[in-house]
């Protein structure tokens, strides 16, 4: 065990022992998973998230601070926090990969502040984790294999599943508050139980439909022979331990799952329902139930003031954490510094630098578009026209009209109308035959051939829009398109063969657009287009630009960045400087004359003022995904967590001028 310890590798890194000074801008909100109180000091709130982030709060949830990365990289879901009782110090975390069947439990012994990765539970994809309330140092945990029970704190770890093809995917968990060894487990197909901690299970599936997915099991500490067990056919109750369920009634069918069951710990009869449809509750033990939300709350978790019962947390899916302070009749949100949104794309307004806007994926009706005039203090969002379309890009065109690529075509914001509008009218030209409207004479053509527009609307996914005074383009899933006419109409479609274009650039009459597959580059304005031969190995291009002029390409790709000095005739792999694989974003910041790029297992951000010699600019301890420089600010979009900057001059070089 002392060895073991000597070379435990610790995979936390608290917010403040980062070298740059980091600041988290949001927007505000996002993906909360899970809910845990310190029950020394309740004002002590653990918050998980879906990529490995651990959040704390040190006052009772009114405001939050990044606290812990827990894992190799951003694909970890933080589902389950446990805390032992009698020494709250102990925090365990579940987690479970989103990209493979794979996952951790977490251990600290210092509240927080170091963690190592239990290796009796290395690659189990943990999906529900308790602590036996009459003895903290057994702990159960529910993962796709099986499930797992450790009897000297999560020392060592025992299988208690047979070989049985019914006893997988555990999806919730719970002890029995008396005994230890009886524990209720439920899976994707029906809740099991076990009296003897885990030599023998059996299907408590008796007055439930067949076939129940089963989120959640809660026990009745008062009354133990009390089992609530939520499903996606609905709410089970049983008074038998498990023996007979009955469905309760009181919320109307529909396809909603019920994620988490929460008793009051006053009042047992009260409990809470948070559901893929907003939140319920019933006061009378699940005879009738009310929705206290709306309906477009998907809720992962609730969590109880034990001192104060009307103080209620809730942690959804994109609004972020909500609280309620008079029991469950009115919430607000409650997400001043956790930011957990996607963020694709930031522009600083060309007028006005404090005016940013961002723009977001996968938040539906809370997501399209953001603003802020305070340089990213308070945001308001701004998707009027938008409806729940992803946006991919954002451009500040030349008149300060804001284009946004969405999943959907494009979209245009007039700064004196704050509704997006479709600019999405594609003109084809087409050639007609017709009657001869002149023949005169037998020897006259019969028919002539009339050239003529044919209108179409482009309604496909807009990864990049490019604008510029003379010609806009767009970089689409149904090909290339250029406009002439700032966007009244559009003409292209794919180039050389090639389709789903991922990004474009432009440079004077130069132009560069690629797909994951194959570059094209044009020296005519887009009239005319060759095909770029593609380095060896450059599979899966990311990002195509033009550096210093024309000649200048860059491409990132899966196996790293490739440079050309003579406009793609031969390229050069990078390899000073920048990791050799995985790079994903490069960019030419012609105001400061800087490039760019962003890649690695770390997703660092790294630049150079030459091309030759690349330096690490910032590690940021974030998913980054791009980067911009604006009035000495270097921001940098995040995968999961909004938008995070630091002064440019904090960075491994400073503003123009700066060294390398």
């Amino acid at each position: 065990m002392f060895r073991f310890q000597l070379v435990v590798v610790i995979l936390l890194f608290a917010v403040c022992a980062f070298a740059a000074p980091w600041v988290s801008l949001g927007p505000e909100g996002g993906d909360a998973r899970s809910l845990a109180y310190d029950p020394s000091s309740p004002d002590r709130i653990y918050l998980g998230t879906s990529s490995g982030e651990l959040f704390l709060s040190t006052d009772n949830g009114s405001t939050w601070a990044r606290f812990a990365h827990l894992g190799p990289g951003f694909d970890y879901v933080l589902d389950s926090i446990a805390i032992n009782q009698k020494d709250p110090s102990i925090i365990y975390v579940g987690a479970w990969s989103v990209e493979k069947p794979d996952g951790d439990v977490f251990k600290s012994t210092d509240s927080g502040k170091t963690w190592q990765a239990l290796p009796g539970m290395k690659g189990k994809s943990v999906r529900a984790m308790a602590l036996a309330p009459s003895d903290p140092n057994v702990i159960v945990a529910g993962a796709l294999d099986g499930v797992f029970r450790s009897a000297d704190a999560g020392q060592t770890w025992t299988k208690i599943t047979a070989e049985n093809p019914e006893l997988k995917n555990f999806e919730s968990i719970a002890v029995d508050p008396r005994d230890s060894q009886v524990v209720y487990a439920g899976t994707w197909h029906l809740p099991w139980k076990t009296d003897d901690g885990g030599k023998t299970w059996t299907n408590i599936k008796n007055g439930i439909i067949d076939d129940s997915d089963v989120f959640s099991i809660i026990i009745d500490d008062k009354s133990p022979n009390t089992v609530f067990a939520s499903a996606c056919s609905g709410i089970y109750k049983s008074d038998s331990a498990g023996s007979q369920f009955k469905k309760v009634q009181g919320i109307p069918f529909s396809a909603r799952r019920t994620r988490k069951l929460q008793l009051d710990p006053a009042n047992h009869a009260l409990v809470y329902a948070g559901t893929t449809e907003g939140l319920w509750r019933t006061k009378d033990s699940g005879t009738t139930w009310a929705r206290i939300s709306p309906a477009s709350f998907i809720v992962n978790d609730v969590m109880i003031d034990p001192r104060n019962p009307e103080h209620v947390l809730v942690a959804t899916d994109r609004t972020g954490v909500l609280v309620s302070r008079d029991g469950g009749n009115s919430f607000a949100a409650s997400n001043h510094g956790f930011a957990h949104r996607q963020v694709t794309a930031l522009v600083a307004d060309k007028e006005n630098p404090e005016r940013l806007y961002v723009g977001l994926i996968n938040n539906r009706e809370y997501g399209g578009v953001y603003a802020s005039t305070d340089g990213g203090s308070q945001w308001q969002q701004l998707n009027s026209g938008l409806g729940s379309r992803d946006v991919f890009s954002l451009e500040q065109a030349a008149n300060g009209h804001l284009i946004a690529g969405t999943n959907q075509g494009i979209f245009e914001l007039a700064s004196e109308k704050p509704i997006w509008k479709p600019i999405n009218t594609i003109l084809t030209e087409t050639e007609k035959t017709v009657p001869n409207p002149k023949r005169r004479k037998k020897s006259d053509p019969k028919t002539i051939t009339k050239k003529e527009w044919k209108k179409s609307e482009l309604t496909g996914r807009a990864f990049q829009v490019h604008t510029t005074s003379e010609r806009w383009f767009a970089a689409t899933s149904e090909g290339l398109y250029r406009s002439l006419d700032s966007a009244k109409s559009w003409n292209g479609g794919p180039v050389l063969g090639n389709k789903n274009f991922v990004a474009v650039d432009v440079d004077h009459d130069s132009v560069l657009a690629a797909t994951p597959e194959a570059v094209v580059i044009s020296h005519d304005g887009g009239n005319t287009w060759e095909p770029i031969t593609l380095p060896p190995f450059a599979n899966r291009v990311h990002r195509a630009v033009f550096g210093a002029d024309d000649a200048n390409l860059w491409l990132t790709t899966h196996m790293g960045t490739f440079h050309s000095k003579d406009a793609g005739k031969t390229w050069e792999h990078v390899m000073a400087g920048q990791p050799e694989s995985n790079l994903s974003f490069v960019s030419y910041d012609r105001t400061i004359a800087r490039l760019f790029a962003v890649g690695g297992s770390r997703r660092n951000i790294y630049e150079s003022k030459d091309g030759e010699r690349w330096t690490l600019a910032a590690e940021s301890h974030w998913s980054v995904r791009n980067v911009k420089v604006s009035n000495g600010r270097l921001f940098a979009v995040t995968d999961f967590s909004g938008v995070v900057e630091q002064p440019l001059n904090q960075a491994a070089s400073t503003a123009a001028g700066g060294g390398n």
